[in-house]
């Protein structure tokens, strides 16, 4: 009984991540032969395959929202209130193909974002023109998503890696920013902290990234009964920005809760995710 309801969970969440073809898609990543861009020990396959990137995911978006240039595009252009779940789909699918699949579907994953990226043009409120092909522009997007992973996967990650490894996660996720146009992504974790901060000065919070993380943390495109479950993950994604940032959105720190509650619940729910979508090893009479 107990199988039963682990599988029928891991379907109905593997649904919600990757789509009604999530079946087809995934196999197709695995299964088709031909080189990759990523061997099978590399860092980027541990880190994009581990249940922390639920987490790292949200945590990545609060972050990026920072940047008025990138949260303008994202608000005229992503429909991530009309269809959050297909947004999320299509990135979790982008995400596996770079990292699991061939390296010629994963050539075709990058020219089919960046023909969007270069039609994806506009300005902000202020006036200010934004073009999502812009390189430094994919720059900050990149660092901020690899930080946001990273940090997440630190924490949660079912097997946290050596220093060396993360260093090398940085690096392999610079083969796919470049790929994407990203122009000189760092290569190590040093140069992932120099590269975020040297973004600083254009960092601001706008209404839009305001209501951006209202629609992440509370309002959910969820059931009820599946939001205390979200909740505590978005909890864990707020925890896991940096001061600054939390501040700038006006998410307060409570370190006493934090510590006591707020991580305990997020390691909880990354063991579960991961144990649900994760199948039952089956018997050799079976």
């Amino acid at each position: 009984m107990l199988t039963v309801v682990r599988e029928e969970m891991g379907r109905a969440l593997f649904r919600r991540v990757a789509g009604p073809d999530g079946p087809v898609t995934r196999a197709r990543i695995h299964q088709t032969p031909g080189p990759r861009w990523f061997g099978p020990d590399r860092p980027i396959r541990t880190v994009h395959g581990d249940a922390s990137m639920f987490i790292g995911g949200l945590s990545a978006l609060l972050l990026q929202s920072l940047h008025p240039l990138a949260m303008a595009a994202v608000a005229g252009h992503s429909g991530y209130r009309g269809d959050p779940w297909g947004r999320l789909q299509r990135t979790s699918t982008f995400l596996a193909v770079t990292t699991y699949g061939t390296a010629s579907d994963a050539q075709r994953a990058v020219d089919h974002v960046r023909g969007i990226h270069e039609r994806i043009r506009g300005a902000t409120a202020e006036g200010v023109p934004y073009h999502a092909a812009d390189p430094h522009l994919l720059g900050w997007v990149h660092a901020a998503e690899t930080d946001s992973f990273l940090r997440a996967h630190e924490r949660f990650g079912a097997r946290p890696l050596a220093a060396a490894d993360y260093d090398a996660y940085v690096a392999d996720t610079a083969r796919v920013a470049e790929a994407l146009g990203v122009s000189d992504p760092p290569r190590d974790r040093r140069e992932l902290s120099e590269r975020l901060t040297a973004y600083r000065h254009e960092i601001r919070v706008t209404p839009e990234a305001r209501a951006a993380a209202r629609f992440l943390l509370f309002r959910p495109p969820l059931p009820l009964a599946l939001r205390p479950f979200y909740g505590g993950l978005a909890a864990n994604a707020v925890v896991l920005l940096p001061p600054w940032a939390r501040g700038m959105l006006w998410l307060p720190r409570v370190p006493v809760v934090e510590e006591l509650a707020v991580r305990p619940t997020g390691r909880a729910l990354t063991r579960t995710i991961r144990w649900v979508m994760t199948p039952p090893r089956r018997s050799r009479l079976t």
